[in-house]
């Protein structure tokens, strides 16, 4: 029943209807504003979307279309050479050849000769799966000594699927070492995208690192820096840029793989995104925390598959004596995204992240036909509790509080992160240290783990075998870390990174705005490493116990520039007061790296010119993270027995030289240092 409000005429002259329905109208404006979402963008169901469509051409093309994307592919070489959607015929840089637009490479040598970019050309096309809902196709190599010393002794499968109502092109690639196949090295595995530079000029990688890109044109007339990936922009085109200093290099772009699952471009006209989405860090390499490049000038769209970067010679991408290997690096989903001119751009950000978190969930794929890449109800699980027990903190176990756990090929302990050639499946622990793997492909592993908070590395006693179906419940896995004593000193937080130390500000003239603003990337300008050498033109770092706190301490341990391309070692003090000291006794020093470039740390007590260091690390590290704007590389842990004959009471000082001064990026990050006492006392 509707009932019918009569007009009562208050003072004033105002209508009581109209003041009512005034305060319905704000009412519902108001709760219609609080409860309605920025508008996302529209998603074609697959009802009523296109079937797909697999069109050959001549031998030489193989297109598929599903009314979203067109792909073009060449024919039998297999490289993605154009990518038609929203009324642009290419995405993908038309001034370039064929093959050099969307592609895969591996960079490699046999041992002791130049490396070779291989990319991976193959020399069979068959289509695997044809129906209107999903299209699979294969382009394959098979190796063999005829093709010559610049072919990688490979077989290669490169797979593409485009499926119905998905704006998109999934690709993944299975790659196999035959037993008896020749010595080689393989530093690089990576599938590249090089979009139409006159389109694309945003790039982003996360909420807080997006911004307008200069032109590669940018990088020709700019003034080259310490290395070549470094650039002081000039003479930018983009009128955005220009009155501003600025400075390119695409490792000011990279990112640890566990936060690296969407990056990628926008176009302006029309709004167009091109995002790679990685949902599943399982088939790359060294753990979660290794880093590696994403996107760059160009425009260039990058997957890191494998790669040295940030680990250096130490990963291990070596293949000796015969090594059969066998590995499928994908699926991963390069993803297309549009809205009209009269919207924001931020919003093809924001539904890449959705379309990202779709694909995350959806892992493992059921869809790809390769009989390599194992479905869900073909994988295991492993699930358990990790605990600490350090008596010197507290008598009590203590919860491994969000602590990194993770399934890798079996090794030492810590060795995940040098290992390449395996599967790694990751999580994170909950705050009371519960742990859930899933999706785990069958197969051997070790169980390692590591603990924010906590120095050292776990690893389960034993190897697990994971098979099809299988669920491993652990319950209780104790991890006891490195120590003899209690804690009479530390310096820093055991988190594998430097990033509490100090971090100075940029050179104003050598700046990339992009991290101007947000204190925790700092670490990313450039030329930080020469900033040392202004902050301590003569003496070098002193820090005091009880009275330093960790911005005293300098985030790289590095060379003092001497003028002349000339560089000379440093030594950095630690200066702490003993009241008593058993003379009879060993202490323990407790020094963990994040980083090691060609460096060698010497370690003297109370006598810094004695012939011989009390303990030294020898040359270490190849990670080159000084250079590449990396806040840390891979971890070193070093566990050092002090005399007690070599402390007194009273004032001690320790020396800690790095004794190699070849050139400006010889340097190491501390991560954590800590002086314990006697066993016992």
């Amino acid at each position: 029943m509707i009932t019918k409000m009569k007009n009562v005429r208050c003072r004033g002259g105002c209508h009581l209807t109209s003041v009512v329905w005034l305060l319905i109208f704000c009412f519902f404006t108001a709760a219609f504003a609080k409860s309605t979402p920025v508008r996302k963008i529209p998603r074609t169901s697959d009802s009523s979307a296109l079937g797909v469509q697999l069109n050959i051409k001549n031998r030489q093309r193989v297109v598929i279309d599903n009314g979203l994307v067109e792909v073009t592919f060449s024919s039998p070489d297999g490289d993605v050479t154009g990518i038609k959607y929203k009324g642009i015929d290419n995405v993908l840089e038309i001034g370039n050849d064929e093959d050099n637009r969307g592609y895969w490479d591996v960079v490699w040598n046999k041992p002791g000769d130049p490396i070779i970019f291989d990319k991976l050309v193959a020399t069979d096309f068959r289509v695997i799966m044809e129906d209107e809902n999903q299209v699979e196709v294969s382009f394959t190599k098979t190796w063999d000594l005829s093709m010559g010393k610049s072919t990688v002794p490979l077989n290669v499968d490169k797979r593409y699927i485009v499926r119905r109502g998905q704006s998109g092109l999934y690709l993944y690639t299975i790659l196999e070492r035959l037993e008896g196949w020749p010595d080689v090295d393989m530093d690089q595995i990576r599938v590249v995208f090089k979009l139409q530079k006159d389109k694309f000029h945003s790039m982003a990688l996360s909420d807080s690192r997006k911004r307008t890109m200069p032109m590669p044109e940018d990088r020709v007339s700019g003034q080259p820096l310490a290395y070549p990936e470094a650039v002081l922009l000039t003479k930018p085109i983009n009128p955005e840029l220009r009155g501003e200093v600025q400075v390119d290099d695409k490792y000011q772009y990279s990112c640890e793989d566990k936060d690296n699952k969407v990056h990628g471009w926008i176009a302006e006209d029309p709004p167009v995104g091109f995002w790679m989405i990685t949902p599943s860090n399982e088939f790359r390499v060294g753990g979660p925390n290794k880093q590696d490049l994403t996107s760059h000038v160009g425009p260039v769209v990058l997957n890191m598959f494998t790669s040295t970067h940030y680990a250096g010679k130490d990963l291990n991408t070596e293949y000796r004596n015969g090594e059969p290997w066998k590995k499928v690096l994908g699926p991963v989903l390069v993803y297309l995204n549009s809205i009209s001119p009269k919207e924001d751009s931020s919003m093809l950000w924001e539904d890449a992240k959705e379309q990202m978190s779709i694909e995350v969930n959806r892992w493992p794929y059921d869809f790809p036909q390769s009989e390599d890449f194992p479905s869900s109800d073909q994988r295991g699980a492993v699930t358990g509790q990790l605990l600490v027990r350090d008596r010197y903190v507290n008598e009590r176990l203590l919860y491994a509080s969000s602590a990194y756990v993770g399934l890798a090929a079996p090794g030492d302990v810590g060795s995940w992160q040098t290992e390449s050639k395996g599967y790694q499946f990751w999580i994170r622990a909950d705050r009371r240290g519960h742990f859930v793997i899933k999706n785990v492909r069958a197969g051997n592993y070790s169980l390692y783990a590591w603990v924010p908070g906590v120095i050292g590395d776990y690893k389960y006693d034993a190897n697990i075998t994971i098979n099809p179906g299988s669920r491993i419940r652990f319950g209780h896995l104790i991890y006891e870390p490195p120590r003899n004593g209690p804690t009479l000193w530390d310096i820093g937080i055991p988190d594998r990174t430097a990033a509490e130390f100090y971090v100075p500000d940029g050179y104003p003239t050598l700046m990339n705005k992009l991290y101007t603003s947000d204190p925790a990337e700092k670490f990313r300008q450039y030329g930080l490493w020469n900033r040392y050498s202004d902050l301590y033109p003569n003496d070098d770092l002193v820090y005091t116990i009880g009275v330093s706190n960790v911005k005293d301490w300098f985030f790289a341990h590095v060379t003092r520039d001497a003028g002349n391309k000339t560089y000379d070692p440093t030594t950095w003090q630690i200066i702490f007061e003993l009241q008593n000291v058993n003379r009879n006794e060993n202490y323990t020093l407790r020094m963990a790296l994040a980083s090691a470039t060609a460096s060698e740390i010497q370690v003297r007590f109370n006598n810094p010119s004695s012939d011989r260091p009390l303990f030294t690390t020898g040359a270490v590290g190849k990670d080159n993270a000084i250079a590449r704007h990396g806040i840390h590389g891979l971890y070193w842990l070093y566990g050092i027995d002090v005399p007690g004959s070599q402390l007194v009471e009273g004032k001690n000082t320790i020396y800690l030289t790095q004794a190699r001064s070849d050139g400006p990026f010889h340097g190491v990050m501390y991560d954590y240092i800590r002086l314990e006492g006697p066993r016992g006392t």
